[in-house]
């Protein structure tokens, strides 16, 4: 069986990473209520960390030199607890393919970022897919309602999710600006662990605060679901694929999470979006497909120019 291509891990890494995050989404929204997010993402955080600290080390990955300028994780973590934290903060009142949806307009602003703080440069055709793909998620954002729309009648939730949104978008580019050569694990343990300890000091109030004998088995099977599958196995998973693709089509992929979550929404039984609001949904699926386009186009002018 052929080796896969650099690009093309990163883009199955992204394929993987989209599906899990959508779950955090729906599963989120069930309990956003009945813990605070500090707390939640306090123990996901601790827990996800244990969990990738034994892979680092069963691999053989962590070393002194991964932790040299210590300084690289907490900037990291900061950046990706407090999207986290404004995800459940926001879920408390968004529904979960609106905030989805919000979600995917982090490539947009990845884009921006990563050219202000690595040069990268859009082509014509992957800024043609940002531009569809960011439209689609204003289109479900509003609920497929124009008025609402050109009102700005945006949900608080969605507004405070969208905030976090934002530190996601500037987190993807300095993963590989800040990045010296360590593995995609090693540096994964290292922004969590730092993760962990800002959110214990952030937020020891409301762990303190916390009935955690009185919480109901479904909050339990979030935060497991959200440490393992929605933290530790995506933060690697993302890390992976920002050192082997371009940051906006890293994060490309976001645009298949209201789709996902659509799915896992018919799978708790919840009723599905009305008809208006699918259109936006397809024009996100529409811009993956641009930038996947595009990703083939640039491999095959790179083989024409080593073919000549």
């Amino acid at each position: 069986m052929p080796r896969l291509s650099a690009s093309a891990q990163g883009h199955l890494a992204m394929l993987c990473f989209s599906a899990l995050v959508a779950g955090s989404f729906s599963l989120g929204a069930q309990v956003a209520n009945e813990i605070t997010p500090t707390a939640l993402n306090t123990v996901r955080f601790a827990l996800a960390t244990l969990l990738v600290g034994v892979l680092a080390w069963g691999r053989g990955d962590i070393s002194r030199a991964g932790f040299a300028a210590p300084w690289r994780y907490f900037v990291l973590a900061a950046l990706f607890t407090l999207y986290f934290v404004l995800m459940f903060e926001g879920l408390k009142t968004a529904p979960p393919v609106a905030a989805a949806a919000v979600f995917t307009l982090v490539p947009v602003m990845a884009a921006g970022f990563a050219w202000l703080l690595m040069r990268q440069i859009m082509t014509p055709r992957m800024a043609l897919a940002l531009a569809i793909g960011g439209a689609g998620a204003l289109w479900v954002i509003f609920r497929g309602d124009l008025a609402a729309l050109l009102s700005f009648d945006v949900g608080r939730g969605e507004a405070i999710y969208f905030v976090g949104c934002i530190s996601h978008a500037v987190y993807t580019p300095m993963v590989r600006r800040l990045n010296r050569g360590e593995s995609a694990v090693m540096f994964t343990f290292g922004t969590l662990l730092a993760g962990t300890v800002l959110l214990a000091l952030y937020g020891w109030q409301d762990i303190r605060a916390t009935d955690w004998s009185a919480l109901r088995p479904l909050v339990w099977i979030t935060i497991l679901y959200v440490a393992v599958f929605a933290t530790a196995a995506t933060v690697v998973l993302l890390q992976f694929a920002a050192l082997r693709l371009p940051s906006a089509k890293v994060m490309a992929y976001t645009y298949l999470t209201p789709s996902w979550v659509i799915l896992w929404e018919l799978g708790f039984g919840n009723a599905l979006p009305g008809g208006m609001v699918w259109g936006g949904v397809l024009m996100t699926i529409l811009a993956l497909y641009l930038l996947l386009r595009e990703d083939r186009a640039e491999k095959s002018q790179k083989f024409k120019k080593l073919w000549n």
